[in-house]
């Protein structure tokens, strides 16, 4: 029922979402535009020729990326907080968003252009991923990893990163800072058919991998102790987890800047609904992530007239009270941190 219930709340955002705009389009003729590749007759078309184009140039796109980066984000949390085994968790504790910021200065400050158009989200993604996989490598001791030590040294790289944005932004010219900070932003303005293909397919094989490894997840969620009396090899699991994480927050961050609490908020309302098993866990999160993402990206363009604003400002606005809420509740229902 709540899968089915996400699902129609998906559909029906994404057809508001690319109908409202400076051009209002009707949903009827939103989903005629939909549907008539598909040989789906019957339904309105929109008056103008200009219109279906911009439906399927900049909209489309646009709400598809939303749903596509929304849903990468919360599997990743979700992945997150399974192999920290706390609900606090989210992608950023690894530093793929920092290391993904770090990538997208060095590219904005010195000019690079050796991949032409695709060098920004190249030199994201790759720096997003070294650096998850930098954290994982230094909390790593005698062939271990303790979840406080992978968390510790994630804020200490967490921190370096922050420092290497700052100073990359002293260096840069005055169109470099305006770049990085907006970039830094979260937005989704701008998106393009290949780049959502590209983060589809890096989300397909990161479910595909999130399915896989579901059962080991229910099984490490009743301690690592136990895990490894029932067969379930912690270190590879979490590593497999790690890179997973990094691929697919590493792919949402390149093409849409850093977009923050998604994978926090997401997985742990589904949890609140559906219980602790990771499998149908994985498939609300997708749709959960999905619609949450593709309702900010239609209060980002429509909130404010005439212009578009960051995504991640939506985000945090939300996210913020929900994790100050979610430390309240959490300190509540242990009796205290002590």
């Amino acid at each position: 029922m709540l899968f089915w219930s996400l699902g129609v709340a998906l559909i029906a955002s994404f057809i508001t979402s690319t109908g409202v705009g400076q051009l209002n389009v009707p949903p009827l003729q939103v989903l005629g535009t939909l549907l008539e590749p598909l040989g789906i007759g019957g339904l309105p078309l929109p008056d103008t020729e200009a219109a279906q184009r911009g439906l399927w140039m900049i909209r489309f796109p646009r709400a598809a990326m939303a749903a596509v980066v929304g849903a990468s984000l919360a599997v990743a949390g979700l992945l997150m907080q399974a192999i920290f085994g706390n609900p606090l968790a989210e992608p950023g504790v690894v530093g793929v968003s920092s290391g993904a910021a770090v990538g997208a200065g060095i590219c904005i400050v010195f000019g690079v252009t050796a991949f032409g158009e695709w060098t920004l989200p190249v030199f994201a993604f790759a720096a997003g991923l070294g650096v998850s996989l930098a954290v994982y490598a230094l909390s790593r001791a005698e062939g271990r990893t303790e979840v406080v030590t992978l968390v510790l040294t994630g804020i200490a790289v967490n921190a370096v990163a922050g420092a290497a944005i700052a100073l990359l932004t002293f260096l840069g010219d005055t169109q470099s800072r305006e770049q990085i900070v907006f970039w830094q932003l979260g937005s989704l303005a701008g998106s393009r058919w290949s780049q959502v293909l590209i983060c589809v397919v890096l989300l397909a094989g990161g479910l595909i991998a999130a399915y896989l490894i579901a059962h080991r997840l229910d099984l490490l969620a009743l301690g690592e102790r136990s895990a490894r009396h029932l067969g379930v090899h912690v270190e590879r699991l979490r590593l497999f987890a790690i890179v997973v994480v990094a691929l697919l927050v590493g792919s949402a961050v390149a093409f849409a800047g850093i977009i923050a609490f998604v994978g926090l908020v997401v997985p742990h309302l589904m949890r609140m609904i559906l219980g602790p098993a990771h499998l149908p866990l994985i498939t609300a999160s997708v749709l959960g992530g999905a619609l949450l993402l593709t309702l900010a990206d239609l209060g980002a363009r429509t909130l404010v007239p005439m212009a578009d604003l960051p995504l991640g400002i939506l985000t945090s606005l939300v996210g913020g009270p929900f994790f100050f809420w979610l430390l309240r509740r959490t300190r509540r229902t242990s009796g205290g941190w002590g």
